[in-house]
């Protein structure tokens, strides 16, 4: 178990959670119930709680609902899952995915001293529990690739965020007056440094979530997910839209993270204005962004000191923080440039530690960083390259065959998802809920594909998506 001091309520959360998803599953049809398995469990499951049981991956809120219902519809609906996508590029990146840590094992024997840091070397087990856990975190993703790839399933995931953020905004606007207290009084534990939660005189919500930022970011996703539904009516339902959008508006302003606020200023206008068409290109767009800037800061062609500058203009706190990132990130591409194709691996050696102290002298932001320094730019094509597939798949469906054959929930989502990597520059939101995003848009963009190659009618194609290999 990890370090933390939990309550016992805490344990039974966790421990009862597979018991819950499989009354979901006994209530509900597989794709609601799977929405339902991972943003309840994501929301509202204790953070940082990590049972550490022998030979099987750490079990905790990001890894057991995913693993609940890959067990729950295997016994009780007898289906099984493919974790190859359907073209040669995918599953290239996934043997990627999957071999990146015996790579980074293999080259990382050796231990690390910096002072009287003693940083020990990997060993064929860490490779082996590395695979097992890349394919928990990963799970999501193929879960809702078979579940959620049709146009109503991917209705009922934007209207399932809607639905989240409604309830989950209650806790948030409790903590906003009273100071984020839900998980010490819960779970017995405060998950990060409180003072990161004091903003302008008050305070910015944690609630069940690992951060502050993490809760402005779903925020923004319930927001982007109303205005869906404001836009597309039907006209007497948009009064009580507009009340929930408006509402989901105020506790993302409460938020008060700057990030997610700049997002929604692009993103709103986008999915109330633009065509489903335009939405997936914009995400694609948005998408070889994200890939592009480590590639460009790793040859230092990104100007950082304007941005930096950039932000001074607007907010001296924010242009703060951003050099402070900046500063780390530099020190962290260069420990990183010492082992550049598999990275350093486990046990914290990627990063730089006080040769006095031993303490750890880097703080690693963005996901991005995170994986170079850990699984090298193998590990992080790999990872970021299934993160922008799904995207890149759906854009290039719509740009294909017109806007008519993309559900406007599946460019929405798409959009929403694009956003979401492009915020793991700066941050490491990378949570379930995103790859169970991912995975509807994916599987929905393979359906459409399978539909073109074949020569069905885009109704067809929507609501059977193609057959595929079973592995597990």
């Amino acid at each position: 178990m990890s370090d933390i001091q939990p309550t016992l309520f805490a344990i039974y959360m966790l421990l009862s959670w597979p018991l819950v998803v499989w009354f979901l599953y006994s209530r509900l049809d597989p794709g609601r119930a799977l929405i339902w398995t991972v943003l309840g469990g994501y929301l509202f499951l204790p953070p940082l709680l990590r049972l550490d049981l022998p030979v099987v991956p750490d079990i905790d809120k990001d890894t057991l609902p995913a693993l609940s219902a890959l067990v729950v519809t295997a016994l009780m609906l007898k289906q099984r899952l493919s974790i190859w996508p359907d073209g040669r590029i995918g599953r290239v990146l996934m043997a990627m995915f999957l071999l990146s840590p015996f790579f980074t094992v293999l080259t990382n024997g050796d231990p690390v001293i910096m002072g009287v840091a003693y940083l020990p070397g990997m060993h064929i087990y860490d490779s082996i529990a590395a695979v097992a856990n890349h394919l928990l975190y990963i799970l999501p993703l193929y879960l809702a690739r078979r579940d959620l790839a049709t146009p109503q399933a991917l209705r009922a995931l934007v209207q399932a965020l809607v639905l989240g953020g409604l309830v989950y905004s209650l806790p948030m606007l409790l903590e906003v007056r009273l100071s984020p207290q839900l998980n010490v009084w819960l779970y017995g534990y405060f998950q990060h440094e409180f003072s990161q939660t004091i903003r302008f005189g008050g305070f910015r919500p944690v609630v069940f979530l690992p951060h502050g930022l993490w809760v402005a970011f779903f925020a923004l996703m319930c927001l982007a997910a109303a205005a869906v539904f404001l836009r597309e009516g039907p006209a007497e339902a948009r009064p009580r839209q507009l009340v929930a959008f408006l509402w989901l508006g105020m506790a993302l302003v409460l938020c008060k993270s700057f990030g997610p606020l700049a997002y929604a200023m692009i993103l709103l206008p986008l999915i109330f204005f633009a065509s489903p068409r335009v939405q997936a290109a914009v995400a694609a767009l948005a998408v070889a962004v994200v890939i592009a800037y480590p590639l460009l800061r790793g040859a230092h062609l990104v100007p950082v000191e304007t941005i930096v500058g950039f932000f001074k203009g607007l907010s001296a706190d924010r242009a703060g923080s951003l050099a402070f990132r900046i500063f780390n990130e530099e020190e962290l591409l260069a420990r990183a440039a010492e082992r550049p194709w598999f990275g350093w691996g486990g046990y914290a050696r990627n990063l730089l530690h006080d040769p006095a102290t031993g303490e750890i002298a880097t703080i690693p932001d963005g996901a991005w960083i995170i994986q170079i320094g850990t699984y090298g730019w193998l590990g992080y094509l790999a990872e970021f390259g299934l993160l922008a597939l799904p995207v890149v798949l759906l854009a290039r469906e719509a740009l294909a065959r017109g806007a008519a054959a993309v559900s406007p929930h599946a460019a929405a989502l798409s959009l929403i998802f694009a956003f979401n990597l492009v915020d793991l520059l700066p941050n490491a939101t990378l949570v379930p809920l995103t790859w169970l995003i991912g995975g509807a848009v994916l599987g929905h963009a393979e359906a459409l594909a399978h539909a073109r190659k074949s020569g069905l009618a885009p109704a067809a194609a929507e609501g059977a998506p193609p057959p595929r290999r079973t592995v597990i």
